[in-house]
């Protein structure tokens, strides 16, 4: 019992802030509502908007900006409840300090470990899509890399084996340059060197920018994002004039199932919001700004959104937007190839403010874990000239760098997702704890109260029976599987319902606020859209994350018995 009890141990408000604001551990403090807002459209409008919006606009047609506007919905509950953590415990760490106070140690480092690996994936996916954009701007120049320097092994090695059993003439266009760069590529033994150069070096580059300091870093980002909105208006107004209404019809081609499928898409370009809460210790008045910050973010981009995606789909229709540049392409489809190049060097430079903000996000994650003991001492480490986490900033480095070199940019989209929901429905149920603890009394902003004591409950008992009514579909697909399918396929969806169903009775037993119990549910729901394999390697990432807790951070903590003075 006494081991199951030191597992949740919990931090109060005030040992978080005692230790955050020790002298030895300080960090700058100067940024403003606006540098903060700065720096959350730089994080949502990089590669989301300029990279995997076109694969979600494929997939599910013009109807892909309604799910931007149901994803941002679901980004705003869970907003309100960042915000109100954010106003009770201001300092960096996210949703793990926020889990800190509220559940308990062993929580609070799965969150963490589940945010290192949202931030260093989702880095990854922006120095790869940055290195699409950048190649792409440099042939526009007439300068063109060899092929082996600027893409993965995987897709080369794939492309060359297809050339070899169905010819040149059954591959893309960039199969054939894959293919090619295979086959030029210089070789140790039988092993070719095939890797992508230009997102190593974009990440070294930002890497050193965030090392050097938080303002340099304001400053830089500041620049970016009123570039990178000036090129997101332009294509929005320049496009107008180029939308054909017809290629609206039909609105959602592939039906519901269709739209749902670019969920892991639409969902990655919204995540940049919660890295605004990392920086709460370098912000001025983070209680009054944090909150202001992330809902006027998730305005102005869910807007910028919703306006780019039905432009982009009325330009050209959706079937020919499968590209890792949409923007620059329904441009140059239209035969204004003068606006295409101005895209394509803008979406390098937008695409780089996005790899700053998720860099300056993720050594502060760290820096927090190591100051409660949880991680090893070097990781809280603060330059004594540019106050920033030295040692974690270049940590961070080599963690995303060196993936961003060999990896595909599929296989991680997907898997960031899978931490970030994890880490919001924590969050939500968390103001729920503050709120029945009365820790909530301490919050300056807190997510408005609508009683769910009977609502949560109504709305349940509804939704079944829409589905028994209206739903004979989803039911006789769920009567075609087996156990094994529906375990390995539907988990998710039952413990969805089964969540639900538990929320149902609390809420009236708790009277439950139905805005955060709202945040968990959407997320929830959007979990269960993501494909059984990212789920796997997310438990095996977790599993390794609790070797290193027992092994180390449980004996190590703060809050364990004889540590309290380390």
């Amino acid at each position: 019992m006494k081991q199951n009890s030191a597992l949740f141990r919990k931090k109060t408000v005030d040992q978080i802030l005692k230790d955050a604001h020790s002298n030895e551990n300080s960090l700058a403090k100067v940024l403003g509502v606006r540098d903060l807002v700065s720096l959350g459209i730089a994080a949502i409008v990089g590669a989301g908007i300029f990279s995997t919006i076109g694969l979600a606009s494929y997939n599910g047609g013009p109807a892909v900006s309604l799910l931007f506007v149901f994803t941002a919905v679901a980004c705003v509950f869970t907003a309100l409840s960042y915000a109100q953590f954010a106003s009770t415990v201001p300092v960096s760490g996210s949703a793990y300090t926020y889990a800190y106070v509220a559940f308990g140690e062993l929580f609070a480092w799965i969150i963490g470990w589940a945010l290192i690996l949202e931030y260093a994936v989702s880095n990854m996916v922006v120095a790869i899509s940055w290195s699409e954009y950048f190649v792409s701007m440099l042939k526009g120049f007439g300068i063109t890399l060899p092929g082996w320097l600027t893409m993965n092994q995987e897709s080369a090695s794939e492309a060359f084996s297809k050339l070899q059993l169905a010819g040149a003439a059954q591959l893309t266009e960039y199969e054939r340059f894959a293919a090619s760069a295979y086959e030029m590529a210089p070789r140790i033994g039988d092993f070719p060197v095939i890797l992508n150069l230009p997102a190593g070096l974009v990440t070294l580059f930002i890497t050193a920018l965030v090392y050097i300091g938080i303002r340099e870093s304001r400053t830089a980002s500041n620049i970016m994002v009123v570039l990178k909105i000036g090129v997101v208006l332009l294509v929005i107004l320049a496009g107008a004039f180029y939308v054909k209404p017809e290629n609206w019809s039909p609105f959602a081609p592939n039906g519901a199932k269709g739209v749902l499928s670019g969920v892991a898409a639409v969902f990655f370009a919204f995540i940049g919001f919660d890295s605004i809460s990392t920086t709460a210790e370098e912000c001025k008045d983070p209680q009054r700004d944090m909150p202001k910050a992330m809902i006027y973010c998730l305005i102005i981009c869910t807007v910028l959104y919703v306006l780019i995606t039905l432009v982009l789909t009325g330009m050209v229709n959706y079937k020919e937007l499968k590209v890792s540049d949409p923007l620059a392409f329904v441009f140059q489809k239209n035969g204004l190839d003068f606006m295409a190049g101005v895209i394509s060097v803008s979406s390098v430079i937008a695409i780089t403010s996005a790899l700053l903000v998720y860099q300056l996000g993720q050594p502060r994650i760290w820096m927090t874990m190591s100051r409660d003991g949880l991680l090893w001492k070097r990781f809280s480490k603060i330059h004594p000239r540019y106050q920033t986490p030295s040692f974690a900033t270049i940590v961070t480095g080599f963690v995303v760098g060196i993936p961003a070199l060999f990896f595909k940019m599929d296989f991680f989209v997907d898997l960031t997702s899978v931490g970030t929901f994890f880490a919001f429905i924590l969050v939500c149920g968390g103001v729920l704890y503050l709120d029945h603890k009365g820790i909530s009394a301490q919050s300056k902003f807190r997510v408005p109260y609508i009683n769910g004591k009977y609502l949560v409950g109504i709305l349940f008992i509804l939704s079944i029976m829409g589905l028994l009514l209206y739903g004979q579909e989803v039911i006789q697909e769920w009567s075609l599987l087996s156990a094994e399918a529906i375990f390995e396929h539907k988990l998710l969806t039952i413990i969805f319902w089964i969540t639900w169903a538990i929320l149902s009775v609390m809420s009236y037993q708790h009277n439950f606020s139905i805005l955060p119990v709202a945040g968990i549910l959407t997320n929830l729901y959007l979990m269960t859209e993501l494909g059984s394999s990212n789920w796997l390697i997310f438990v095996i990432w977790l599993a390794i994350g609790l070797v290193i807790y027992f092994s180390y951070g449980y004996r190590r903590s703060k809050l364990a018995a004889g540590n309290q003075n380390s």
